[in-house]
């Protein structure tokens, strides 16, 4: 269980210092350690809203949120996190399809850009993210992860802001959509799994506590803007890989 302690806190930490709660890696670490697939959801969606909370204070603290834009972006994706989170799901297309996907978003992180993250002009399909949104957050309940692994390639991909509004937007998107999922997974998987989840799950929420507020105290303050990009198409392709390789 130490092992399995400290890889959740320097998960929580690197994952925040990009805007992401890190539920996708929580995920193959439980995975790895042998949790049943079924309760995995849970603790992924609780260690999620534990550290992008603090993540999406943090953010709104330095006036970094784009409020008006992300909160379109929410209000279309939460309804469709909590449908995904209600779908049944096998564990082994449950394991595919993450990993898949992660690889797939990994991978736009790394193509070229032509304009600086923070030059203030947006791309010319920056208005038609909200509807991708939707698609992603239903994928983001049905694996059982926020969705801003998914949600941030398709923002800097279309130029939608600046990296470091793009790791708020991020943070806050899994936030509600953690929430939201984490309903539908509760009203499917039952009183059984939850109470399961939550005997295990406590010593790994105190870890990602720790974690996230120095991982979003390092993105508002010290990183520097291409290291947010690279670092997060770097731990996207990690996670992804290791899944996929476990299938």
């Amino acid at each position: 269980m130490f092992w399995l302690v400290a890889a959740f806190l320097l998960t929580a930490l690197l994952y925040a210092s990009v805007g992401f709660g890190g539920g996708s890696t929580y995920s193959a670490l439980l995975a790895l350690g042998g949790v049943d697939y079924r309760i995995l959801p849970l603790l992924s969606l609780s260690c999620n809203i534990v550290v992008v909370a603090g993540a999406t204070v943090r953010f709104a603290r330095a006036k970094i949120t784009p409020w008006r834009d992300a909160a379109l972006l929410i209000a279309v994706a939460a309804p469709a996190a909590f449908l995904g989170g209600l779908t049944p799901i096998d564990r082994e297309p449950f394991l595919l399809l993450l990993g898949a996907s992660l690889v797939l978003t990994g991978g736009t992180l790394l193509l070229p850009r032509k304009q600086k993250a923070e030059d203030g002009e947006r791309g010319r399909f920056a208005r038609y993210v909200p509807f991708v949104a939707v698609p992603l957050g239903y994928l983001a309940g049905l694996v059982g992860i926020g969705g801003g692994i998914f949600l941030a390639p398709v923002l800097h991909l279309v130029r939608w802001h600046g990296a470091r509004a793009i790791a708020a937007t991020a943070s806050l998107f899994i936030l509600v959509n953690s929430l939201a999922g984490l309903g539908g997974q509760l009203l499917k998987g039952g009183e059984g799994r939850f109470a399961a989840a939550f005997e295990m799950g406590l010593p790994l929420l105190v870890a990602v506590a720790i974690g996230g507020q120095i991982g979003s105290l390092l993105a508002v303050r010290f990183l520097p803007l291409n290291w947010i990009r690279w670092l997060t198409a770097a731990l996207t392709l990690w996670v992804g890989g290791r899944l996929l390789i476990g299938v």
